[in-house]
């Protein structure tokens, strides 16, 4: 039985999933959720709560190894920078937890979890709440992202 986190980087909001692969194959969500920082402080200090936060999160379910959503092509440069800084602190996190990382871009999570590597958001999203067996699609949007990231690292830590 894997416990494997996935990780949807954002400086505002960032999505987490933990999911565990159980010994049949089957898969079941461990808990999901969001990470956010108000705009209102300095971004040093939302990096700081964003990776307190993390390592807490970390602490608490001791995962066994993690996914990541790359950063992809963003047309906002500031977009694109605030989100590697937060990419950077999640890294970082991950790594002093001795987690095997694994990176992937959003075409590789819908292919790994819809099977199509062009599926739209509401296609991945009901494909998660089938895989995991849920009742309703995962709100926020951030954290049905993340647990279909870590749906997707299962599947490939699996091949490795």
């Amino acid at each position: 039985m894997t416990l494997a986190i996935g990780i949807d980087p954002g400086t505002a909001t960032t999505g987490y999933g933990l999911v565990r692969e159980l010994r049949d194959g089957s898969l079941e969500a461990v808990d999901f959720g969001v990470i956010t920082t108000p705009k209102s402080i300095p971004d040093a200090e939302r990096l700081d709560l964003l990776y307190q936060q993390l390592t807490g999160i970390l602490k608490q379910y001791k995962p066994e190894t993690c996914g990541v959503e790359k950063l992809f092509f963003q047309k906002n440069i500031s977009t694109a920078i605030t989100v590697g800084q937060a990419r950077g602190v999640i890294l970082l996190a991950l790594a002093q937890s001795g987690l095997n990382i694994g990176e992937y871009t959003p075409n590789e999570v819908k292919l790994a979890v819809a099977g199509y590597g062009s599926a739209d958001k509401k296609q991945v999203q009901e494909m998660v709440r089938i895989l995991l067996a849920l009742p309703q699609i995962p709100k926020p949007d951030d954290a049905a992202d993340a647990l279909a990231i870590a749906i997707c690292h299962l599947h490939s830590y699996r091949l490795r």
